[in-house]
């Protein structure tokens, strides 16, 4: 199950109270308040992590609160603070406030850690007020509340090369015949309704990741289909590969895409393209492929995700533009 969205809560652990104490001992000429502050509440952080692919191993746990401090002790001891929390979440996260929808970060680095709740600091013992002018105080502090928000996570997948293309143009075949990856291939439109990640190997240890996305249709940059939420995927891969089926009207299926891409912006129609035409073993290619070519400024690639045909070629082009 691939889930790309979570809300959580994050609470910070509240602040032990100060200690209210006196100093009695034979042999101490001088007594005294002895009372010790309380410990810092835990903070809550998000972590960036590489073991993680999506939020499911969250879905049962939605709230994640830290420890409290302790309270103080006599003879000036101090409370024990409360441990920070470490919630782990994956590669690609984007932390917002979920009421104002205020992004606080980005954890697009591995290892990237984002203080979300700040613990509440320790009460302090009455021995902390003790003065000139008041020698035996009794006046002690509660600890301080713990930050406590609600965040939304949002995750988008980082990949080199982002499949795109509308339903069942041969994008899971491609990504199936390229990489170890096994996403669900069949007849029907929308087989795919998540993406997938494959490592694909190339010349001299080259190698890439590859995103299959679900295919698009028309409107999917409004929420039509499953293209807006999957759309934000494609943000941060680096070459976008536009599969076009030539059994259909492949100039007419370029256009629609790339007007979808235009529609929905942040950067998508500027990244780098490969063209692809798919499915040359079951039309005879000349015809449909001129007419791609006709509408497409660049080179278009065809292969045959059935027979391999042309996947050497794709996977030279896609390395020199990577």
């Amino acid at each position: 199950m691939f889930v790309d969205e979570r809300v959580i809560l994050v609470a910070a652990g509240r602040g032990g109270a100060g200690c209210r104490a006196s100093r009695r001992a034979k042999y101490v000429p001088r007594g005294g308040p002895s009372g010790g502050n309380g410990g810092d509440g835990g903070s809550v952080y998000l972590i960036a992590s590489t073991q993680l692919g999506t939020f499911f191993d969250m879905e049962d746990k939605v709230h994640h609160r830290a420890p409290a401090g302790m309270p103080g002790k006599g003879s000036n001891k101090t409370g024990a603070s409360g441990e920070d929390l470490f919630v782990q979440v994956p590669l690609g996260t984007l932390v917002r406030e979920r009421e104002s929808g205020l992004l606080m970060r980005d954890l697009a680095q591995a290892g990237a850690t984002l203080l979300v709740a700040r613990g509440g600091g320790g009460g302090r013992g009455n021995a902390s007020f003790k003065s000139s002018t008041n020698q035996t105080p009794r006046t002690t502090t509660k600890g301080e509340p713990g930050e406590e928000r609600w965040l939304r996570l949002e995750l988008k997948l980082l990949a080199d090369v982002g499949l795109v293309g509308l339903p069942n143009a041969g994008k899971s075949t491609l990504l199936s015949r390229m990489s170890r990856a096994r996403p669900k291939i069949a007849d029907y439109p929308f087989t795919t309704l998540e993406p997938y990640l494959g490592i694909v190997a190339g010349e001299g240890y080259r190698s890439f990741t590859m995103a299959d996305l679900p295919g698009l249709i028309e409107g999917a940059s409004r929420g039509a289909g499953l293209g807006a939420q999957f759309l934000r995927h494609v943000e941060r891969t680096r070459l976008l590969v536009h599969l076009v089926d030539l059994s259909g009207d492949p100039a007419a299926a370029y256009r629609q895409i790339r007007g979808e891409l235009q529609a929905y912006g942040q950067g998508l129609p500027e990244k780098e393209e490969v063209v692809v035409a798919t499915k040359t073993d079951l039309q005879p290619p000349a015809e449909r492929l001129k007419e791609l070519r006709a509408v497409v400024d660049r080179e278009v690639v065809p292969i045959s995700g059935v027979t391999g045909e042309g996947l050497p070629a794709l996977l030279t082009a896609i390395l020199a533009r990577l």
